[in-house]
């Protein structure tokens, strides 16, 4: 009878264990807290996931279901994760983006993040509460393809890699200086990370006594070991704070086959330009002189700066992984070579054999005029004049549940008042804006056009670099052009044959780009310039669709504002 249970017991087990295989739950259990650190030999309060920074990176397949219990062991900090580049179709509450989709996640508290991951590719995660995801909470979400299907290139081996700036202040010094009355600028990073390590210059004037130790183990380089012959995929992803990037490894080409989960028609460079929020993978074959190590290189580009350069070692085996390359590193492209870096993003277009259908016309065109504003003295970045500001209550849930007291109603305009005559390459005379929270109400299953309009900030002969993110969706990229947006004109130029498409993407220095997407994800998207400074300043929107047909929302995304209605004692 005992050796029957016995059988019993083992066959339920197999069963279950069968199911569990079938049904593909990547179930992780992190905990977020603060740790000293020292990813560039400057010790510093790190916010680490289970003690590591970057953190654990997620690997699962094409339709798993996700499942992170999250601890808040920060003590004194709420936090949030988004999934960056998950479209959370179904589960909009699962986006990790508080004041939109979630109240944030108070310290001693744990919450479940479920979701389903629904198109392979090269994703990331973050923070987004704050700025925290400077302080170092991020990591690598890596989809493969379902069994049996392929891809159409080849490789032998397959890595992540993140790439980051790095800054010595704490989140909170720079977030009461961009909101100080005067304005205190973040400044340059002080170092670039590759995969979490980074070389800071102990002996810099002014650096505490201990603060700084270069032969600290935590800021070796980090290593690339190849085998000679082998080509390897590379997911690069930037989770850059201010800094758009410059990556390519010495002696070698990459070629560009994937960006943000959409195969890309290939094509070679020998260094990839690389906005925050945007991934990439590049193949690259390890055929130079195995006899010797090689240099990998990121160099901050698009602001004239004085951060070092970022430095990795492309490793053949044998040679010994700490071998430092016989050669000077490269120093990389111009800072301010624009035409290279607009020529990269022409270059980005579907794979021929994977092209998603554009819709050749839109039932709606926005267009967002960045600025560089004040208020009330303070400095600020708007769309259309107005500087975005985050309700205390989660739109997601007052607009389900109807508590539209709790936000602006007064949409935002589709364009600025008087933008035929606006002088993009100028400071405007009039540089005064207002702040809202008010979103823009997308009718549902509708074609929009987002226009991307960069113009000139504070500053004479000044305009910057925007990486712009839509949460929940994928969007073609129809069109990038040079000056002013010409509504009637530039339309006709649209890429509606093989547009690549993307959720982040750049608009250049006193240029425009031209976003199209199907409002067919029921919920509520953030959509914002993923710069960290920039969008604590205001520089975002946020558009609902389908509301109505969100599901019940789980009580665990509620607790602030009005919401705590809705939590029972």
């Amino acid at each position: 009878m005992k050796s029957l249970l016995l059988l019993c017991v083992m066959l339920l087990s197999i069963l279950s264990l069968n199911s569990i295989v079938e049904a593909k739950i990547r179930h992780y259990r992190w905990e977020v807290k603060y740790e000293f650190k020292s990813p560039d030999c400057f010790k510093k309060l790190v916010i680490t996931i289970n003690g590591r920074s970057p953190g654990p990176s997620i690997l699962a397949q094409q339709g798993d279901t996700v499942i992170v219990d999250l601890k808040n062991s920060l003590v004194t900090e709420n936090v949030a994760i988004h999934w960056h580049g998950i479209r959370q179709i179904g589960t909009p509450w699962a986006d990790g983006t508080e004041g939109v989709s979630q109240c944030p996640i108070l310290p001693g508290d744990t919450f479940r993040y479920m979701f389903v991951v629904d198109r392979a590719g090269t994703y990331l995660y973050h923070a987004h509460y704050g700025m925290q995801r400077e302080a170092g909470l991020y990591g690598s979400i890596r989809v493969a393809l379902p069994d049996g299907e392929s891809e159409p290139f080849s490789y032998d081996y397959d890595r992540s890699i993140i790439l980051n700036d790095w800054y010595h202040k704490s989140t909170y010094e720079q977030a009461a200086g961009l909101s100080s009355i005067p304005f205190v600028w973040v400044g340059d990073p002080q170092s670039l990370l590759i995969q979490g390590k980074g070389r800071f210059n102990c002996s810099t004037p002014l650096v505490a006594t201990g603060s700084c130790h270069a032969t600290n183990p935590e800021c070796s380089p980090y290593v690339f070991t190849v085998v000679p012959g082998k080509t390897y995929r590379l997911r690069i992803g930037s989770l850059t704070a201010l800094a758009a990037l410059s990556f390519q490894i010495e002696g070698h080409n990459m070629t560009v086959v994937e960006t943000d989960g959409h195969y890309v028609e290939p094509f070679v460079v020998n260094n990839l330009f690389i906005y925050s929020g945007e991934t990439y993978s590049v193949l690259v074959t390890a055929n130079q002189d195995p006899s010797r190590n090689y240099w990998a290189v990121s160099k901050m580009v698009s602001r004239n700066n004085t951060t070092p350069n970022g430095l990795a070692i492309f490793n053949y085996y044998p040679n010994h992984p700490r071998k430092s390359p016989p050669t000077i590193p490269p120093s990389g492209p111009f800072w301010n070579d624009i035409p290279s870096r607009v020529n990269q993003s022409l270059k980005i277009k579907s794979h021929p054999g994977y092209i998603h259908p554009v819709p050749k016309t839109s039932d709606r065109v926005i267009i967002l005029l960045n600025t560089q504003n004040r208020i009330n003295g303070s400095v600020k970045w708007s769309i259309n004049n107005v500087s975005f500001t985050l309700p205390h209550t989660p739109y997601l849930v007052s607009l389900k549940e109807n508590l539209l007291h709790t936000f602006e109603q007064t949409p935002p305009p589709d364009v600025i008042s008087g933008y035929q005559n606006y002088d993009i390459n100028k400071v405007a005379q009039n540089v005064n804006a207002t702040s809202s929270n008010s979103v823009y109400r997308l009718k549902f299953n509708t074609t929009v056009d987002i226009i991307l309009q960069n113009a000139n900030t504070l500053n004479v002969n000044n305009s910057e670099t925007h990486p712009w993110h839509l949460h929940g969706h994928d969007f073609w990229v129809v069109g990038y052009g040079n000056g002013k947006f010409n509504a009637s004109e530039d339309p006709k130029r649209y890429n509606l044959v093989d547009p690549i498409m993307k959720n982040t993407v750049p608009v250049h220095p006193y240029g425009w780009t031209a976003l199209r997407f199907i409002a067919n994800n029921p919920g509520v998207w953030a959509f914002h310039c993923h710069i960290e400074s920039h969008f604590y300043m205001g520089m975002g929107a946020v558009f609902e669709e389908g509301i109505d047909k969100v599901g019940t929302l789980p009580t665990s995304i509620m607790g602030c504002g009005d919401t705590k209605r809705f939590l029972r004692p």
